[in-house]
């Protein structure tokens, strides 16, 4: 059984201090002042040495990926067959992602898709000029990127529903044309990955390649929207794109070949978001938890604690059985990376489905819990469950994660 030793736990009350100090105090303005969280992440990349890693990391990369093409291997991952570099131990990529999720998972959020998403989709399969031109930067937050699939019409059909494309120009670039929804930091992305289809002029639509493109801000033609307004993660900045005859050179088409198995590379993408719902939804859980908890013991009616009362306690013996099982999934996750193995897809969609609909239902028995109070703004446990919903909805719905678990049984 996998236990958090003395230096995990040292590099959590470190990332306990700094979320005290750094995010707690600024939750109003990344809440509701359309305050974007890109300066606090910075500083917590460098205080904690995850700028300096990074960027050891990647030239270390680079390095391997220079040799390979000297020995006529090729520069990109998907020719090499190497993958980018796994990173620092997994139990403490996950510490901070818990322990900002207490006050902030959409902060995490806004990171991981920019330092995860992005940066891995052109360090998995671009080429050594694409990850010095564009992820290097990605991976150290210096620029900010979107991973941009899902469109209006699309939806969880991510692939089946999708209508933007490229289409050769003749003159050995393309022309873009679409638009895309939902995007994480879509608003202020430096770095886009944008994926659509490529339109040879014969092929059918539903047939067609899946092709993916870097796009930098202020491109002629592409348009990123202000903001938009949403339940929750208030602290991830999400917008729509548009892209209206946007020309490009073969240079920015990730891989610089239309052969790159793009979407096999995007649905690896889903797993590796599927998982890492986990560490977030531990650290929401946690914090319900504890909030919950302390308020049962000093909340009064009746003339006793609620703490007192069967009931109350049965919710927070529930919250604790939620806690329990989350963990032991990070705990799988830290598990299988130690012996150089990852979540299958069925896996992780069992492991986001259990995650995100377990801490929906402990951010809701909070709420409860709290009464009254449990609905005002003034208390976390609000802003917790209003947060806690999308789990259940982005990297794939809980009903695109039930087809997904059943297909595998099926097809066993």
């Amino acid at each position: 059984m996998y236990e958090w030793n003395e230096t995990h736990q040292a590099i959590r009350d470190a990332v306990r201090r700094f979320v005290e100090a750094e995010i707690k105090p600024n939750i109003e303005a990344l809440e509701h002042g359309d305050t974007p969280p890109y300066e606090i992440l910075r500083r917590f990349m460098s205080e904690f040495g995850v700028r300096d890693m990074a960027l050891a990391q990647f030239d270390a990369q680079i390095a391997r990926d220079r040799a390979k093409a000297e020995r006529g291997g090729g520069g990109a991952a998907e020719e090499s067959g190497e993958r980018a570099p796994r990173g620092m131990d997994t139990a403490l990529r996950l510490i901070p992602v818990i322990e900002i999720s207490r006050y902030s998972p959409g902060m995490i959020t806004a990171m991981g898709v920019s330092i995860g998403l992005t940066a891995a989709a052109i360090m998995t399969r671009g080429t050594i000029r694409q990850k010095e031109r564009w992820a290097r930067d990605l991976l150290t937050l210096d620029k900010i990127g979107a991973w941009a699939i899902t469109e209006p019409g699309s939806g969880s059909d991510a692939f089946g529903g999708m209508k933007s494309t490229a289409r050769r120009d003749g003159a050995g670039g393309y022309v873009l044309n679409g638009s895309k929804t939902f995007i994480t930091n879509g608003p202020y992305a430096d770095t886009i990955v944008f994926i659509c289809k490529l339109d040879d002029g014969e092929t059918a639509a539903a047939q067609r390649k899946i092709v993916s493109f870097v796009l930098d801000r202020g491109t002629p033609g592409l348009t990123q929207s202000k903001p938009l307004r949403k339940m929750g993660m208030h602290s991830s900045p999400t917008g729509e794109l548009f892209l209206e005859d946007v020309r490009v050179g073969a240079d920015r088409l990730i891989g610089e070949t239309e052969t790159v198995p793009a979407r096999a590379a995007a649905k690896d993408t889903f797993a590796a978001e599927r998982t890492g719902v986990a560490a977030m939804a531990l650290g929401i859980v946690e914090q319900c938890l504890k909030l919950s908890t302390e308020y049962a013991k000093t909340r009064v009616q009746f003339g006793k604690p609620i703490g007192e009362f069967q009931l109350i306690q049965l919710k927070l013996a529930k919250m604790e059985v939620a806690r329990m099982n989350i963990q032991n999934l990070v705990f799988r996750q830290i598990e299988l990376a130690a012996a150089g193995k990852a979540m299958a897809i069925a896996e992780a969609s069992a492991c986001k489905l259990y995650t995100a609909q377990a801490t929906m239902e402990v951010c809701l028995e909070a709420v409860q819990l709290f009464g009254g109070n449990g609905y005002m703004a003034e208390y976390q446990v609000e802003q917790l469950c209003r947060d806690a919903k999308v789990l259940q909805i982005y990297g794939g719905t809980d009903e695109i994660q039930v087809s997904q678990i059943a297909r595998s049984l099926l097809a066993g």
